[in-house]
């Protein structure tokens, strides 16, 4: 007779998520005893990297990924970038380990007497079978659950006694929508309202490069012909940064976005909150007598935005449906973004020195993680992102996600037969948060190059304190750090590059590699403005 442990595997595998990102614990070694052949455990050496290795692994993929954790100290470790999941929106099913099922009463060690609520508000939804045969089911409502819009991580707290109980009959395995499309009465009100406009601009986000809608979006800009910005702090890339109509980032404050916008009487959003917002500088938050159109596959991302008027649908759907929708504008094209200034030279390299370097030396089809927080601004003023699925950062603002995100999309890269270049732009803070990530990395020979601008500071919180006027906060310097003894001794490679001429052979080089490469370059300790 099948087991629960047999007929979950092979549910597994029919949902194609033969990959397993974890740590393992105790209460996690039944299911994962005589783990198959035909499967992939990714060792990560701390919860919260397996977290975020998943979340990139799965990004990159397209698809959901699974990442197993330890009960509730193990998935507590996790919770840091299980928030970043699901802010992310990635489709991760999350199982951790449970005591055996006839010591729960007595609350032994390791037992997790709340899981369901351990990982809330953070998932989508939060399960412990009441029955061991419930399992299979369970994971594939889970499934189910995760990857349907808005997609999103979901938790199953499993006891270790269960793997090997008797099976019922295996559930069927159901496909699933993941895309919705807008309601067309309310779609044609938003068209007449951009047909009508006079100065209308479009606001991008995460979600187009989610749906694939690069192309949508350019066809959209160039018929209304309208320029182009990228939501606030927005965690992918949507809109070819070297097209003339394209602006730049919006402001993630709300005084300062609405006088970006100034001059519009109509904003289009597809595919981001309205807005992003970080430091509270008060204003209103559009300029007087512009209007909002919002679209969002989330009906509480539409119901917190605090103006504008919402459409339910698929940015891509959406999209596309506008381009068919709307007539071509006769208005002047708008007038192109000028190229970036050359920064000065000097020793130590400015943040935009630096980034201007690495620049120069992208590779075409490269893919960036970037996690530095203080020198954000200067990385997307020199590195236009040009290609559909190339960004990729945190969008819930935590650190030590940009590390191990970066072992999972280099991974996915080779599993899916692209073998795109992965680089990661990450802070010398933010290295440290998930630095044992390293280590997955050089176990399976990933040429991931890590480019670590050093100032030897949370840059980006004195930035903070200046703005907010919060003087002697300690704790915001961090000197004596040895990135390369500490890259070595996780096995990758590692070149201090002081001068921007090197950074070309050197990063040519870490692609070619059969393991990681670490590239610290001290940068000036200036600190730069927030926004």
């Amino acid at each position: 007779m099948a087991t629960v442990r047999d007929t979950t595997y092979d549910l597994l595998r029919e949902l194609g998520l033969t990959t397993v990102f974890g740590n393992p614990g105790s209460t996690e070694e039944p299911f994962l005893q005589d783990f198959p052949a035909d499967f992939h455990y990714v060792l990560a050496l701390q919860e919260a990297s397996a977290v975020a290795m998943a979340d990139g692994y799965a990004q990159a993929t397209r698809g959901p990924a699974h990442v197993n954790l330890h009960t509730a100290p193990g998935t507590g470790n996790g919770m840091g970038n299980l928030v970043t999941a699901w802010h992310n929106r990635t489709p991760l099913l999350v199982t951790a380990g449970q005591q055996s099922r006839e010591m729960l009463l007595l609350e032994p060690r390791l037992a997790s007497p709340r899981a369901t609520e351990l990982v809330q508000p953070y998932v989508k939804w939060s399960h412990e079978p009441v029955r061991a045969q419930d399992i299979p089911a369970a994971v594939m409502r889970a499934y189910a659950t995760a990857v349907q819009p808005p997609a999103g991580p979901v938790f199953l707290s499993l006891p270790l006694d269960d793997w090997h109980q008797p099976a019922d009959p295996p559930p069927p395995v159901r496909a699933v929508a993941t895309r919705y499309a807008p309601d067309p009465r309310r779609l044609r009100d938003f068209a007449e309202i951009l047909a009508a406009s006079r100065t209308p601009v479009l606001v991008l986000g995460a979600a187009v490069d989610r749906a694939l809608a690069w192309p949508a979006a350019v066809a959209l800009a160039e018929k209304l012909r309208v320029p182009v910005w990228s939501a606030p702090a927005a965690e992918r890339a949507s809109f070819p940064e070297d097209h003339p109509y394209f602006r730049g980032v919006l402001p993630y404050a709300i005084a300062p976005l609405a006088e970006a916008l100034r001059g519009h009487d109509t904003v289009l959003v597809v595919g981001a909150p309205v807005f992003r917002y970080y430091p509270h500088v008060p204003g209103d938050h559009l300029p007087d007598g512009t209007r909002l159109l919002h679209v969002t596959d989330d009906p509480a991302e539409a119901a917190r935005a605090p103006v504008g008027d919402s459409l339910l649908g698929d940015a891509g759907l959406t999209l596309d449906a506008l381009v068919e929708l709307l007539p071509s504008a006769d208005r002047p094209d708008p007038p192109p973004r000028p190229a970036p200034e050359t920064p000065p030279a000097g020793v130590p390299l400015s943040a935009d020195a630096l980034f201007a370097a690495l620049a120069r030396h992208w590779p075409a089809d490269g893919v960036l993680v970037q996690e530095s927080p203080s020198n954000l601004a200067a990385l997307r003023r020199q590195l236009w992102i040009r290609r559909p699925g190339s960004y990729f950062t945190m969008a819930s603002g935590g650190l030590g996600f940009g590390l191990p995100a970066a072992v999972g999309i280099a991974l996915a890269e080779r599993d899916t037969g692209r073998r795109r270049p992965v680089v990661a732009v990450i802070g010398d803070g933010s290295f440290h948060y998930s630095v044992q990530s390293l280590w997955t990395a050089a176990r399976l020979r990933l040429p991931l190059v890590v480019v670590v601008p050093v100032n030897q500071q949370y840059a980006i919180l004195k930035a903070f304190a200046a703005l907010k006027e919060t003087p002697g906060v300690p704790g915001l310097d961090l000197p004596g750090l040895d990135l390369t003894a500490l890259a070595r001794g996780y096995g990758c490679a590692a070149t201090v590059v002081d001068d921007p001429d090197q950074l070309g052979d050197a990063l040519a080089t870490g692609l070619l590699a059969d393991r990681p490469t670490i590239l610290p370059v001290p940068i000036s300790t200036d600190i730069p403005t927030l926004l």
